[in-house]
């Protein structure tokens, strides 16, 4: 069903594409690194069996170790829901006890656990998704990276924009940050792009993955109105709700048709493998690693699922098309005029955050927008 726009040939390339800030070469790296002895630890903030986030993460690990020919057996160590904290720094030391040349932790939250062990163990390479702390660390093994996911959050938006009979989109998220406002910004900013009438609420549920807060949050919003569903949640839940409801919805990191055949539309979903070959080839390879690398939709960083024919309106494949074709040309969604206020000031005024034509850039890979605008209701 997963339709992901990623070749070999776009795998091989992938060490030359890139965004970013910063170029280190290496600092203590074995000298005697091949794809058949380097060994590559996983800090995972949740499991497979999520179907969503780290469902994904993994599989960019197999796409990656099947592109350089790696044994995932013997040369790969997976850490398994790590929670930030005192369980990410046992899991960092057992990674690096365990001899691992490269370290790869996949939250947002492990990112001071990171920082601290690239100071204490400068022979082995930190890399860390989501975060943000690596370009200003000034340590030749730190690293961050990311996907620019608001591209794909804003074409997945057209088809949900498309699909509204009442014009009210819901969306759960998981924490008020700078990395899931982005996202749900984007995919309103979408909706909107082709439906200038539809609003969004979104309700938070303060947790990365909580299937049943999830759903408790997905039904409140259907009872608000909402007729199409976007989620930054780790489950399916919000899909099968939008199922038992009879409405329709967009998922994120898998083809959540299977538990959801009448009410998922599409999914934005990451390709983690683009940036894994690219750095584990450079380390073995000898070559520098970027401090932070940011992979768009040319990249193939971020891609979407196949449409479900069963849901999506008939010219939804079409406008998606204009929409990539925008975004492939170089468009930003987050092209002024907004108005809004900033996640930590919900009280405060309505202002212009963007004049007309003006462009929000972001600084690093991490994603940064932390503004609620017009047209988005934060419910508690």
């Amino acid at each position: 069903m997963v339709k992901v726009f990623i070749s070999t040939v776009l795998l091989l390339l992938s060490t030359f594409l890139l965004t970013g800030c910063g170029e280190n070469g290496s600092s203590g790296d074995r000298s005697d690194l091949t794809f058949d002895n380097v060994r590559l630890a996983f800090i995972h903030v949740g499991d497979v069996a999520d179907r969503g986030y780290t469902y994904r993460q993994h599989a960019g690990t197999l796409a990656m170790v099947h592109a350089l020919g790696i044994n995932h057996d013997t040369q790969v160590l997976n850490f398994w829901n790590i929670a930030p904290g005192a369980a990410a720094v046992t899991a960092i030391e057992e990674a690096v006890d365990w001899g691992a040349d490269m370290v790869f932790a996949t939250s947002f939250g492990h990112g001071p656990m990171m920082h601290e062990a690239a100071q204490q163990f400068p022979d082995v390479r930190f890399m860390h998704a989501t975060g943000n702390l690596a370009m200003d660390a000034g340590l030749p093994n730190f690293h961050t990276y990311f996907g620019n996911m608001s591209q794909a959050r804003f074409i997945s938006g057209v088809a949900a924009g498309l699909r509204t009979e009442n014009n009210v989109l819901g969306f759960v998220a998981a924490h008020p940050n700078a990395e899931v406002i982005t996202g749900l910004t984007a995919f309103y900013l979408g909706a909107r792009s082709v439906n200038p009438d539809v609003t969004m609420y979104v309700q938070f549920m303060g947790v990365w993955n909580n299937p049943t807060l999830e759903g408790q949050i997905a039904q409140a919003l259907i009872d608000r109105g909402a007729d199409v569903l976007g989620q930054h949640a780790d489950s399916p839940t919000t899909q099968t709700v939008a199922q038992a409801n009879g409405v329709w919805s967009v998922g994120y990191n898998n083809c959540m048709r299977v538990e959801a055949p009448d009410a998922f539309l599409v999914a934005p979903m990451f390709a983690w493998e683009v940036y894994l070959t690219y750095a584990v080839r450079n380390l073995v390879e000898g070559n520098p690693i970027r401090t932070d690398v940011l992979y768009g939709w040319e990249e193939g960083m971020v891609v979407m699922t196949e449409l479900n024919p069963n849901t999506v309106v008939p010219n939804t494949a079409q406008a998606m098309a204009e929409a990539e074709a925008r975004i492939v040309g170089g468009f930003n969604p987050f092209t002024g005029p907004l108005y809004g206020r900033h996640i930590s000031d919900m009280g405060a005024p309505v202002r212009q955050i963007l004049a007309p034509g003006d462009v929000f850039f972001e600084r690093m890979s991490a994603p940064s927008f932390a503004y609620i605008i017009e047209g988005i209701t934060v419910i508690d």
